[in-house]
């Protein structure tokens, strides 16, 4: 069941809305109708994953009563290490034991006769979101950032929220802490902001997303041995489209869903592609992600407070650790390599002669790179990887007949449109302006709610497509 489903958005969730609203004033009764509920809504796609991660979540919470600082414990580091192995052994279960299995038999290839069976486990839906929250809630404790679980409810509340629970953003604990102990009474303005914010995510999953994700899909579905240049750009830029518009959908819809109920989320973008460096891209984009990779990973390997070259090792052990994360193939470590590199290229030069370039040359190559990056992402192998660069620059080639849908010219457009403009309204600098024409809004609003309606349509008239990310 996911968020742009007509079943969930016209039927599911506004059952479960009246619910929650009837019990408003009532902040206890609320927080058990939302955690209810949150675990139907995980059970409904994943109902073999719940029990594990009740009884993970039940191990944290018993854990974090031992990891207080002014806990007089000798065992303390020991108890966050088991905590945190606990998670990390999810973890590698489902997303990597096959792969290390594979690449085990790989190597035992030139010696053995047999091979050991993968075990094809099921990758369950955010998995690496829930473990990556859990892990920053035991270490906050730990470190005294913040303190434990007033009771396993609210850390049950904390870990299975549903909003967020799929793909982000990333929270830690102590952000939510207060707004989980009481949750506050919804107001109006609360529903109508959220549902706004869920409209704006609803229309870019389904309107632009996936018209542009089909054609990407098609360029790197195709022999790259064959793909002309022209085909092979404007599959990388639909699938650079598509990434973008894909994820950040599911962040309004997540943002838009939990301030509906009471809760504000913070925000996981910030206009990415309009960044003026490596560096500064991964600033703005799944801002929780890179926050949370800064504070759990960069920081305690030493961050920059070491040697130049200390500080160039910390951030590729880190983003090859990323890349690892987004998937168990080795185009991910790939990935984390190249943005590793030009993290370092940055470092050293890079972002000072992007600074003398000026804004629009340094926004123009920080795409460009982002980019190449996308190919290394969304292709298959190492051979394909190096089959669709060449295509993008090999000018030499014949096509072979693509079908572009109609819809896919005004999609790109307005994509890119979108995507180097700031993230407010196009209207917002009138409203400003205008302060007192209130109409402007008034007609955005109504904008957003009419692309609400036409993107549930198109939901049940084109095929399922999943968030990107629930691969992760």
């Amino acid at each position: 069941m996911l968020f742009y489903e007509p079943f969930f958005a016209l039927l599911a969730f506004p059952a479960f809305y009246a619910i929650y609203l009837w019990f408003n004033d009532r902040a206890s009764a609320k927080k058990w109708v939302l955690i209810l509920g949150s675990i139907a809504f995980y059970t409904w796609g994943e109902p073999l994953f719940v029990p594990v991660v009740l009884v993970s979540a039940l191990l944290d919470y018993v854990l974090s009563r031992r990891l207080q600082p002014e806990t007089r414990d000798g065992a303390r580091k020991a108890w966050l290490v088991l905590g945190i192995a606990a998670n990390l052994g999810i973890l590698v279960f489902y997303k990597y034991t096959d792969f290390l299995i594979a690449n085990f038999n790989t190597l035992l290839a030139p010696f053995a006769g047999s091979q050991l069976p993968l075990l094809k486990i099921a990758l369950p839906i955010g998995v690496s979101f829930v473990v990556f929250e859990k892990i920053s809630y035991l270490v906050d404790t730990y470190r005294g950032t913040s303190k434990p679980a007033r009771s396993f409810s609210d850390y049950c509340l904390f870990v299975f929220m549903f909003p967020k629970l799929l793909a982000g953003p990333i929270l830690k604990y102590h952000e939510m802490q207060d707004q989980i102990a009481k949750p506050a009474a919804v107001t109006w303005n609360d529903a109508w902001e959220g549902f706004l914010r869920f409209s704006r995510g609803i229309a870019k999953k389904l309107l632009i997303a996936d018209t542009c994700g089909a054609f990407a899909d098609q360029a790197f579905g195709a022999n790259a041995a064959t793909l002309g240049t022209g085909q092979a750009w404007l599959g990388v830029v639909c699938f650079t489209l598509q990434i973008y518009f894909d994820f950040s959908a599911y962040s309004d819809m997540a943002i838009g869903l939990a301030r509906m109920l009471g809760f504000r989320l913070r925000e996981n973008f910030n206009m990415p592609y309009a960044a003026h460096s490596l560096t500064d891209f991964w600033r703005r984009w799944h801002i929780s992600l890179t926050t949370w990779i800064r504070d759990y990973l960069y920081k305690p390997l030493g961050g920059n407070r070491g040697s130049a070259a200390q500080t160039y090792l910390n951030l590729w052990i880190c983003f090859l650790l990323s890349g690892v994360w987004h998937g168990a193939n080795w185009n991910f470590v790939l990935w984390g390599a190249y943005n590793g590199l030009f993290l370092t290229l940055d470092r050293i030069f890079l972002i000072r002669w992007l600074d003398r370039a000026g804004a629009f040359v340094s926004t123009i190559v920080t795409l460009f790179i982002v980019m190449i990056g996308w190919v290394i992402f969304r292709a298959t192998s190492a051979e394909h990887i190096a089959g669709y660069l060449t295509a993008m620059f090999d000018f030499s080639r014949a096509a072979p007949y693509f079908e572009i849908p109609p819809e896919l010219p005004l999609a790109v457009l307005v994509g890119t449109m979108l995507s180097l403009l700031p993230t407010t309204p196009l209207y917002a600098p009138l409203v400003r302006a205008y302060a007192n024409r209130i109409t402007l809004q008034r007609l955005g609003n109504a904008a957003l709610v009419a692309l609400y309606v036409i993107a549930i349509a198109r939901a049940f008239a084109v095929p399922f497509t999943p968030f990107i990310y629930f691969r992760f």
